[in-house]
């Protein structure tokens, strides 16, 4: 049978039906590490145990993806592309089936890590997306997938929120997420590049070199600072959301924590256009306006989001929003350097990125534990502060 070719999109240097094909399984890979967090108020119910343990579930998925980043993806420049992703998409689906089946809270958070770890795939599909793509429309063709995976961060909260409330437990989510992983097998390896011929790299020797490219790449370091005080301003306040949502003078349930990716889909939709902002601006200015947009959400939070969920409702877009363009901003800068450690530096940028969640998802908690919903917005500013100050110092040696 003869297959029909899908043209390249203008620019793009890819064809749409795989960028199609990588952002959706991007999506859904990227879910694992985002939809146990609804459903953690649903887990200390459940296991008997206080909210502040049930929390360090959404730290152990952040550990363990960091830890998959930092020991996993710098095997995409040094391996076939197509084999590793089959066995870390089994990998994945066997540790979200045994979160499924977890009999205790221990089991569960060791579950939660192990699929954390290897559902690497979203920052392994990014950098080879990139590579296929022409360098007029590599800031684009990052959006494409980088919304894929804004999509699947956000509506994997609603999807798990909504089987934990129809399901009565939260198990359901684990088995799901497991079932969707494990389809992939059937489609994704096929899509990502073959093998380009290029000599295998020991794995000593791509772990070796990561300190040195960090080293020599300012613009890495940049872009690392900025990720990971962003994105622990996001994952602090995701943390704590079911909480706060839980207690007066709210009073709701695990499907409205999830409810709340799907309210802020208009900005996960919206966020494409860093990525064409990007290219024709630079990832500074789009580094600017995240941070802007952060700070507006953080204000929202503080003032009006202790009693209005329509507050909590424009503060989470804005925060998405702003995640997502500081996200694509900083892939597109550091995608624009030596493409042949492109896997290398994108596992840099993302281990800065996921400790970043870790801690803001740790710090979140136990803020939230010690003052209350403020005591975790205060946190964020104090994140977001660090990255609003390396911006203007970066912003101010680039004018000199």
């Amino acid at each position: 049978m003869t297959s029909v070719a899908i043209p390249a999109a203008p620019g793009l240097g890819v064809r749409r039906g795989v960028v199609v094909v990588l952002a959706v399984a991007g999506s859904i890979t990227v879910s694992n590490i985002y939809f146990p967090q609804p459903l953690l108020e649903a887990v200390a119910r459940g296991m008997s145990v206080s909210e502040p343990t049930a929390g360090l579930i959404a730290t152990a998925g952040q550990v363990g993806y960091a830890l998959g980043i930092s020991l996993l993806v710098p095997l995409a420049d040094g391996r076939n592309l197509r084999r590793l992703t089959t066995v870390l998409l089994a990998l994945t689906a066997g540790a979200l089936l045994a979160g499924a089946l977890a009999p205790n809270l221990v089991v569960l958070t060791i579950a939660t890590a192990a699929a954390s770890t290897t559902t690497v795939l979203p920052q392994i599909i990014l950098p080879a997306a990139a590579s296929m793509a022409g360098p007029a429309g590599r800031g684009r063709v990052v959006a494409s997938v980088g919304i894929g995976l804004t999509l699947g961060s956000t509506l994997s909260r609603t999807l798990s929120g909504a089987v934990a409330d129809l399901s009565g437990s939260w198990r359901g989510a684990y088995a799901l997420a497991a079932a969707l992983t494990a389809a992939l097998i059937l489609v994704l390896p096929r899509h990502m590049p073959a093998a380009d011929g290029r000599a295998t790299i020991g794995y000593r020797e791509l772990i070796a070199s990561m300190p040195r490219l960090l080293r020599t790449h300012r613009e890495l370091r940049l872009s690392a600072i900025l990720g990971a005080t962003t994105y622990a301003v996001f994952a602090a306040f995701w943390a704590t959301l079911p909480f706060h949502l839980a207690h007066p003078p709210f009073d709701k349930g695990a499907g409205w924590a999830g409810l709340f990716g799907l309210l802020s889909l208009p900005a996960a939709i919206l966020s494409y256009s860093a990525g064409k902002l990007s290219d024709a601006f630079g990832a500074t200015r789009v580094n600017v306006l995240a941070v802007a947009c952060l700070g507006l959400a953080l204000a929202l939070f503080a003032t009006l989001g202790t009693t209005s969920l329509v507050a909590l409702i424009l503060g989470t877009n804005l925060l998405v929003y702003g995640t997502s363009c500081a996200q694509i901003a900083n892939q597109a800068r550091i995608f624009r350097l030596d493409e042949t450690v492109r896997a290398r530096l994108n596992t840099l940028y993302m281990l800065f990125a996921f400790s970043g969640g870790a801690a803001g998802s740790l710090a979140g908690v136990r803020l939230y534990n010690a003052g209350g919903w403020t005591w975790t917005v205060l946190g964020c500013a104090a994140f977001l502060a660090v990255a609003g100050t390396r911006l203007a110092v970066h912003s101010a040696a680039a004018r000199h």
